[in-house]
């Protein structure tokens, strides 16, 4: 009773560390307030299957972040800061071309339904929802989970147990945000919605010269040494 007990203690905080350490930095609501001006008006059918969608690609991309990410980075003989510097030039291109554009929604009207699917893995997962600074965190928790949870590796019971159900609170997050943004944009209406949208495009930016600046800043550690 006392280990099984001690189990659980510890995949409660594992699951709190996941979720602590990726909610910031998804960010659903904000994500999902982008994810509303890109598509515009929308059929609630259509919404809800592009929000599990975009849902499910999250769940893949950071549990494959975890599992696989930096055998990946080896492998290929990346860097995790190199991630960091290409990434964050990808998310602050992303959050310009997002803070300066026009007419989003005329455009998302006139895009069928299969053109706007064919966009729920980029750019409304990657890079708007699950970025690079998603997927480095991801890493991270992929290498110092087992440490945290006493493990000899990922591949633990408990481990794998805490990365399963703190990737998918994350997505349920996710998901909900996507598909009950429009409520909210009711809420707030139009001109409060733009006012927001631009906002968290521009902290989208600041986002990704953050990122990059992580890397930059891993990089000139790794020199000095």
């Amino acid at each position: 009773m006392t280990i099984l007990q001690g189990d659980a203690g510890e995949l409660i905080k594992a699951v709190v560390l996941v979720v602590a350490a990726l909610f910031p930095i998804v960010n659903p609501i904000g994500s999902a307030a982008i994810f509303v001006d890109m598509t515009g008006p929308i059929s609630a059918q259509l919404r809800n299957l592009l929000a599990r969608k975009i849902s499910i690609f999250s769940f893949l991309l950071l549990m494959g972040s975890m599992l696989f990410g930096a055998k990946i980075l080896t492998f290929f003989g990346v860097t995790l800061y190199a991630v960091q510097i290409g990434g964050g030039l990808v998310v602050v291109a992303t959050g310009w071309s997002l803070l300066i554009q026009t007419g989003s929604r005329a455009t998302a009207r006139s895009a069928t339904d299969s053109d706007i699917l064919d966009n729920a893995f980029y750019p409304y997962t990657l890079p708007i929802t699950v970025g690079p600074g998603s997927i480095s965190v991801a890493i991270t928790l992929g290498a110092n989970l087992p440490l945290q949870c006493h493990a000899l590796s990922f591949l633990a019971p408990v481990v794998l147990m805490a990365s399963f159900i703190g990737v998918i609170l994350i997505c349920v997050s996710v998901y909900m945000s996507c598909r009950f943004v429009n409520v909210g944009e009711r809420i707030l209406g139009t001109s409060c919605t733009s006012v927001l949208m631009r906002l968290l495009s521009f902290i989208t930016m600041c986002i990704g010269v953050q990122i990059m600046a992580n890397g930059i800043r891993s990089y000139l550690t790794l020199v000095h040494k």
